[in-house]
């Protein structure tokens, strides 16, 4: 079972949900690139699941759980203390990140915090205990470093733009960027090249249409594809199976 949970108010500018899973048998997940980087906890500790360019499986086991926050695409900037790209691709310890020791201390302190009566009993109820506990102290690293400028704020404009269908030129122009300004932010604040970065957008928002019903021809036009076979090979491509499998 996964479930999603909006953040907070004070967290929604950076944090797309907080979610869990709790395996009821042993299956392998797909996860797809989404632009987003998560902060998860499982049955090994706290890793970060950097931005993604392909299909990564993941192996669950009976009754294993999973609780995680998920930044917003552009959203993390200087969070986890490393650049973006580094993260690009890669599963790591939350304990190698320069952000690790702070962000440990400050869940062990939200952890003290809870009443020891509110400390829920079922396995479901302690994997959305976690969430909460992982929201609390992002909330309070992101407070404490509220001073120092970390997110480009024209991530945004820059992902909406590309995921319309505008080229890089394009969107380098509208912005007022030169093509290698617009690379250098891209990969500050995706991990992705803007090339990159358009597939992935491009496919999210295809994925999207498709999953309300729209039929799969609308949907390409729609997205920005050139027809129903380059959707179907850029699925393919970005996630290793059928658009129909995904769905």
């Amino acid at each position: 079972m996964y479930v999603e949970r909006p953040p907070s108010a004070g967290l929604a500018g950076r944090l797309a949900c907080g979610w869990h899973r709790v395996s009821e048998a042993a299956f392998t997940q797909l996860v797809v690139p989404d632009a987003c980087v998560d902060l998860i906890w499982g049955a090994e500790g706290l890793y970060v699941a950097g931005p993604d360019t392909g299909p990564m499986p993941a192996a669950l086991e009976a009754g294993e759980t999973l609780a995680g926050v998920r930044f917003r695409p552009g959203a993390v900037g200087g969070f986890f203390g490393v650049p973006l790209q580094e993260l690009r691709d890669s599963r790591v310890r939350l304990s190698d990140l320069p952000v690790g020791p702070g962000l440990l201390a400050e869940l062990t302190k939200a952890a003290q915090t809870w009443p020891a009566e509110a400390a829920p009993p079922g396995l479901r109820a302690q994997v959305e205990a976690r969430v909460r506990l992982l929201q609390t102290a992002v909330g309070r690293r992101l407070a404490a470093s509220a001073g120092s400028p970390s997110v480009d704020p024209a991530a945004p404009a820059i992902a909406t733009a590309l995921g319309r269908g505008r080229s890089v030129a394009e969107v380098a122009w509208d912005l007022g960027y030169s093509e290698r300004q617009l690379q250098r932010r891209s990969l500050l604040a995706f991990g992705y090249a803007p090339k990159t970065l358009q597939r992935i957008v491009r496919f999210q928002r295809a994925l999207r249409l498709a999953r309300a019903g729209t039929p799969l021809a609308e949907v390409a036009v729609t997205a920005g594809y050139a027809d129903q076979a380059h959707l179907a090979n850029d699925v393919k491509r970005l996630s290793g199976v059928r658009l129909s499998r995904l769905l």
